[in-house]
Formats: structure tokens, sequence, C-alpha cells
């Protein structure tokens, strides 16, 4: 992509998605083409959940605050909150082109004061882009849309080519190829995280439903065979019913293949005898979803550490944050939730540091620095102190 350009995005286009295009830029008569394949129930629904995705965000954003602070006389140091300038999302295609992803993708970046958002998807097999996803591309508020998928998508938006600009922070979901993608061009531009297939956890114990534990834990596992659905079990009678109910659900599934699959391949069910014990567990997983499916499902919460996102009490599944309540579905897997979280408004924002001394301020600081350079042998670092030594309250040089 850096060398090539646009040559190299068709090319792999071509390729990878037998689509040919002329232009990689989205039109104006591709997007009235596209709103217009949608019936006025699917655009309201999309529009509902943009709504819903940015009023949580807008919230977020509201406790996000700057400082500045004299912590001593004539030494006043703060942070400031900057968006990133330009940021490139990746909306994914693949066996179920995600419609909420705009949402959770672009919104929080308009939210956080971003100049310029764009977004990458990959053709159909008509070579436009699937008509619900551009839509909420466009309703999100994205600058502009190309149509491009894949690995060669993520190093258009991170070197630019002729027609894809070049960006400071790629993000979004994707499969193994835009992962590795990401992976590589980090340091060229920033990326939010590195994600893997879709994780939940269940903890749930005599209070619950197990045919509802059973299709909250199918909806994870019809994503992807390499998915992760598991289930912690505070009452054995529960985890054998849920168990005897996933294979009821199955053949009712229009997904059933991948998801037979997934649960023969990664399902788990564990028992546990006491709350504290499942507490250790889901911390221990560290897993993207985690619903507790509990009578008393908040006072789980204090213990509880390591997850993407928190999904409290039996009327709390992970499609609602998946697709429509207003929390972002762009979340950490393979345990990265032990140090790190998902797409948030931060996620588009930098922080840094200023400060400023006054002459009495500087000579307050300068024997320390001076004393540590002389320490570490950074010798021009400790003229640089000393200079500030001499200096008076006046600021007048006392030599």
């Amino acid at each position: 992509m850096r060398e090539r350009g646009d040559a190299a995005v068709h090319e792999f286009t071509q390729k990878f998605d037998d689509v040919t295009r002329d232009d990689l830029r989205v039109t104006e008569s591709e997007i009235e083409a596209a709103t217009g394949e949608l019936g006025d129930e699917e655009r309201e629904v999309i529009d509902a959940t943009i709504a819903n995705v940015r009023a949580f965000h807008e919230e977020q954003f509201e406790h996000v605050e700057g400082f500045e602070k004299e912590f001593k006389p004539g030494v006043a140091m703060g942070t400031r909150i900057i968006p990133i300038e330009s940021v490139g999302v990746y909306i994914p295609g693949g066996r179920h082109p995600l419609v909420a992803t705009p949402a959770m993708t672009i919104v929080p970046a308009v939210v956080a004061g971003v100049d310029k958002v764009i977004a990458c998807a990959p053709p159909q097999a008509d070579g436009t882009i699937q008509p619900a996803q551009l839509y909420a591309m466009v309703q999100a508020g994205v600058d502009e849309v190309y149509c491009t998928g894949g690995a060669q998508a993520i190093g258009a938006m991170a070197y630019g080519t002729e027609s894809v600009p070049e960006v400071d922070t790629v993000g979004g979901p994707g499969n193994v190829f835009t992962t590795e993608a990401k992976r590589q061009v980090f340091g060229s531009v920033g990326v939010d995280f590195l994600a893997g297939p879709t994780e939940v956890l269940i903890i749930a114990d005599e209070t619950a439903d197990p045919k509802t534990v059973a299709t909250d834990l199918l909806a994870q596992a019809e994503h992807d065979p390499n998915s992760r659905p598991a289930l912690i079990s505070l009452d054995r009678d529960l985890a054998e019913e849920t168990m005897a109910e996933l294979e009821a659900q199955l053949p009712n599934l229009r997904t059933e293949e991948t998801a037979r699959e997934c649960w023969k391949t990664n399902g788990e069910v564990i028992v546990v005898d006491t709350k504290e014990t499942a507490i250790d567990l889901a911390n221990d997983y560290a897993m993207e979803h985690l619903q507790v499916m509990t009578d008393d499902a908040r006072s789980y919460m204090d213990g509880l550490r390591n997850y993407g996102s928190l999904f409290l009490g039996h009327h709390a599944p992970v499609v609602f944050g998946d697709k429509a309540v207003g929390t972002n579905h762009c979340l950490p897997t393979l345990r990265v939730a032990r140090y790190s979280s998902g797409i948030w408004v931060g996620t588009y924002l930098k922080t840094p540091t200023h400060q400023e001394l006054t002459p009495e301020g500087a000579a307050r600081i300068a024997p320390h620095a001076a004393k540590i350079c002389e320490i570490e042998g950074t010798h021009a670092h400790q003229i640089s102190a000393e200079t500030r030594e001499l200096e008076d309250i006046d600021g007048t040089d006392e030599a």
C-alpha cells in the first residue's frame, strides 16, 4: 500500500472480493440508492440505535475533563483533552455484515470532536456496500466512505493512497486478516486494540431460566466457530437443563452449523458452590461480555473487575449491548480485559500534559533536576537545569 497505493487496493479487492470499481470512494448517488433500498422500519431502528449510542457517548464525554493546578508556588501543571485529528474505521462484512458497528465506531469519534472520520467497508458481489451498513455510516456522521475491505483497507487508511486519505488512528473490528493488518500498521498510526472472536461468560444461579441462558449462549456461538461461550452455574440442575436446552434449540437456528461447531469446540459449563468462586473465575477468564443472570446481580458488581462489558440481571442480554442499548460493542477479547477496555470517546482523545513555571517555581525545581542529571551523567540536561538555578525570582541572572 505504501508503494503502490490505489493500484494495490484495486488488485486485492479484485483478488479477494472478485469486484472491480472505478472509484474507491462511495458517491452520493450510491448513498441515495442504499437509502432507497431500506424500508421505513429499517431506517427507524438504525436511527434509534445511533441515537442511543450517541446519548451514551455524549454522557461519557461529559465526564472526561482536563485540569490545571498550581502544585507549588510558581509551578503550574495540567492535562488537556484534545481530539485526534483524523480517524479511519473499518466496518466488517463477512458472514454477517454488522449494521450496529458504524454507530459503535463512528459516533464516539464524532462526539469526541475528531476533525475527519472516514470509513472503509468491503463490497458485496455487485460492487456496492451493504445498504444498511452504508446508511448507518452516513447517519452516524462519517465524512467519507470507501468501498474496500480486508487488510488492504487497513493499509490504505494507515498509509494513504491516491484515493484514501492517511489517518492518525485506525479502529473497528474485523477478521484475523484485518486484525493482523492493524498489528502491522501500529506505530505508523494508532489502533484501538486487537480483538479476536467474540466471547460471552454467563454467571447464573437457580433463579435463571435455562431456556434463556441457552439462548443467550447460542446468540454468541452463532458469530463464529471460534467464538467462546461459557457458563458458570451456581446450581447443577440449571447447568444440566441449560445443556439440554442448547441441544434442543440448535436445530431451530438458521445459523445451526456455525453455532453447533462453536459450542462443540469451545463451549464450557462449570458448576461452582459459591458466589465468590464464580466471581474469581470470571475475573480470571476476563471475557469480552459478562452476563450475571441472578436475582441479586448488582451484588456481584463490586467484585467483578475484568470484563469488556457487564450485563446485569435476567433482562440484559448481550444482544442489547451489541445492537441497540447505547454502550459500545467494540470490546476486548483474549483476556485483554485484564488491562484494557473497548472503544469509548477516550479512544479518540489525546491527553497531553503541560507545565508553566515562574522564575521562583523554576528555582524550586532546578536543584532536584540538576542532581538527578548529575547522578545519571546527563551533563547537558544538568546544565539546562542549573541555568534556572541562577535566576532570581525576578528572572534576572545573579552572576
